[in-house]
């Protein structure tokens, strides 16, 4: 029971962090004061507006939670390679990246600001002949997070990365817009089904990442 309750105070918040969370709440409610005084925004649904806040305050928390400690420098090295191999695979199928698609006549645009409501923007983008990027804030935050955790749970496990996979497996954040794209391709833009499946790939992205990132957490605990 003990080691139970132990494992459970690393979710408890200390004073400090109960004192910064204020602050950051705070900011990030008088930045969204200010967008929609300073904006024309009078259409769409609250919640997009919050989940990249979820997202980012998620991260942020697990990450300064989170002390990994390296064994070896063997275990360093490695944790870094997994954790390296990782952001790359979630910024790509998350669409922080890719290759530029080979569409003749499309002229490169290279790199623009687009200024989206907090946490979405501003967003930088780029379209090259060969890359394209697509940086969302809260986005990148988030999987920089789940890298970080997953460089902790390959130190904590001495080398087995065995629960940096099963978090990249069960990342619905990563794979369900790539569903979502295969859905609107197969049933057709206009019909019922695929703008369901567009429209809800974020509410069920956030649930799926606020969960990988808890089992991310605390799986560095368990030995």
């Amino acid at each position: 029971m003990s080691t139970i309750s132990t494992r459970f105070a690393r979710f408890r918040p200390s004073g400090e962090t109960l004192l910064w969370g204020a602050v950051v709440l705070n900011a990030e409610l008088f930045t969204l004061i200010f967008y929609f005084a300073t904006s024309n925004h009078s259409s769409g649904e609250l919640r997009y507006l919050l989940y990249p806040f979820i997202w980012i305050n998620v991260a942020l928390f697990a990450v300064w939670k989170t002390n990994p400690i390296a064994r070896s420098d063997r275990d360093r090295t490695v944790g870094v390679a997994v954790a390296v191999g990782y952001f790359l695979i979630l910024g790509y199928a998350g669409g922080l990246f890719g290759l530029s698609p080979s569409m003749p006549g499309m002229p490169a645009t290279g790199f623009r600001i687009a200024w989206l409501p907090p946490g979405w923007g501003p967003a930088l983008l780029y379209h090259g002949d060969l890359l394209r990027l697509s940086i969302l804030p809260f986005k990148l935050v988030g999987y920089l997070a789940l890298a970080y955790l997953v460089y902790a749970t390959v130190l904590d496990a001495a080398g087995s990365a065995i629960s940096g996979i099963l978090g990249l497996f069960s990342c619905v954040s990563c794979t369900w817009p790539v569903v979502a794209s295969l859905v609107t391709g197969i049933a057709g833009a206009g019909s019922g089904f695929a703008a369901m499946a567009t429209s809800g790939s974020y509410d069920i992205s956030t649930v799926v990442f606020v969960v990988t990132v808890v089992l991310l957490y605390w799986r560095p605990t368990i030995r």
